[in-house]
This record gives C-alpha cells, sequence and structure tokens, in this order.
C-alpha cells in the first residue's frame, strides 16, 4: 500500500517539475521577445507588400515594349502541366519575311482555376516565354473569370526566337 501512495505522489511531483520546466521555458521567451512587429497587417499594406522571389502566383506570358512575346507555340509547357491548365491554340500562317509557313499562337489560354502552381510549366519552356508571377489576390465570385488569356491582342513573336 505504501508502494502504491509513493507512486503517487511521484507522479504528482514529476508533473509539477514538468509545469515549472514548461512556465521557464515560456517566461525566458516571453523576456527575450523580438522587439521589431513581425505581424503584417495585409488589407491595410497593400501598396507596400512585396512578396518573396520564389513565390509562385500564376502564370504570365511576358511582353516586352513592343507588344512582342518569345512563346513559339511549341506546346511544351502544355504537355508538362499535370493538370491541363494550359491551353495553346495556334495555326500555320505565312511569314511576311520568309514566305514560308510558320507556327503561330493564336490563343494562350490559362485556367488559374485548375492551377496547382507546381512550376513544371515554367521548367519546360524552351525560349522562357512564361514565368511565375508575384499576384495573389484570385478572389472572384464567378470561376469562370479565372480563365486567363495570356497572349495581349495583336502580340507576335520576338525576332530571334526560333522553335
Amino acid at each position: 500500500m505504501f508502494r502504491a501512495i509513493y507512486e503517487y505522489f511521484k507522479e504528482i511531483l514529476l508533473a509539477i517539475r514538468g509545469l515549472i520546466n514548461g512556465m521557464r521555458i515560456t517566461g525566458k521567451y516571453i523576456a527575450h521577445a523580438r522587439k521589431e512587429i513581425i505581424t503584417q497587417e495585409y488589407p491595410d499594406n497593400r501598396d507596400t507588400l512585396q512578396m518573396f522571389d520564389r513565390f509562385r502566383g500564376e502564370v504570365v506570358l511576358l511582353h516586352n515594349e513592343n507588344n512582342e512575346h518569345r512563346c513559339t507555340g511549341c506546346s511544351a509547357c502544355e504537355v508538362a502541366c499535370p493538370n491541363g491548365s494550359i491551353e495553346i491554340i495556334w495555326a500555320r500562317r505565312e511569314d511576311p519575311e520568309t514566305g514560308k509557313k510558320k507556327k503561330q499562337i493564336e490563343t494562350f489560354v490559362y485556367h488559374l482555376s485548375m492551377c496547382t502552381m507546381c512550376n513544371l510549366c515554367i521548367l519546360a519552356c524552351p525560349t522562357d516565354a512564361i514565368k511565375m508571377g508575384h499576384d495573389f489576390e484570385h478572389a472572384v465570385f464567378d470561376r469562370s473569370q479565372l480563365t486567363k488569356v495570356l497572349n495581349r491582342p495583336g502580340s507576335k513573336l520576338e525576332k530571334g526566337v526560333e522553335e
């Protein structure tokens, strides 16, 4: 019987010791807390908010100041995408400089609602025509607004980029 009482009080003392140890560690963190503010007030700081460089927000087709892009329509990104969030609609048109028929993209469709931001399409692109953007505000009431056409109206292939 004394053995049971001894074990009972031993467990109580071990529990109190563990509680004091936990409170000691917590007190240490409170006493040596960070002085700078690390919490960001998101809706209020939209103008100054900067996402880190490796953030993956959405796929963006890069255009230069002359409304030219580097996408040749090779469909490597479309094939690499595991869930089909990229569609490239292309046609063979006659190149005015050479007179030969050349593949040109008509529409670069991106379904943001299906994208998992895996970055496989970016890695597959041989001409570095697309990249991951930093935009993260995609809340909409209608899912059809998450389907985007990435090539701008009237855009064409940049000179010097070949398939």
